[in-house]
């Protein structure tokens, strides 16, 4: 079950100048810097209340945001994030709706370890949809 709207993603070329631009230009402040190896990204978060957006910049030239910043060099809005209460639950539910899901099945986690999942932007009008689930 969708629990709400956690974040939207934006890739950018450079982490630390895009934390400069949203501080001098809007008064956001980006919280630390982490990295999800396995994905192959840098990150950080705005904190907006109830979502976030998240910065994302490629760690290696094989990440799936590398090629997104091949087509995109000033980088743009990459994805969203919905909450859900159980990751596996949604897939096998989504799919039995007919939705394809990205990744074959392979467990996927997030910079925090929670369990995430992307269906495909064919079956979301043409958007990218990450699911994240987080424990109660």
């Amino acid at each position: 079950m969708i629990t709400g709207l956690n974040h939207v993603s934006i890739v950018v070329p450079d982490i630390e100048a895009a934390a400069r631009e949203l501080n001098d230009k809007y008064g956001l402040v980006v919280g630390p810097r982490m990295v999800n190896a396995e994905q192959g990204v840098r990150l950080a978060y705005v904190e907006l209340g109830a979502g976030k957006i998240e910065l994302i910049e490629p760690s290696r030239p094989d990440s799936p945001v590398a090629k997104f910043l091949e087509r995109n060099p000033k980088g743009g809005i990459h994805h969203l994030c919905l909450g859900v209460d159980d990751v596996a639950k949604t897939e096998r539910s989504f799919g039995a709706a007919g939705v394809r899901m990205l990744g074959g099945g392979k467990p996927e986690r997030n910079v925090a370890g929670e369990r995430i999942a992307f269906i495909h932007p064919g079956d979301f009008l043409g958007a990218l949809v990450e699911l994240e689930e987080h424990a109660v």
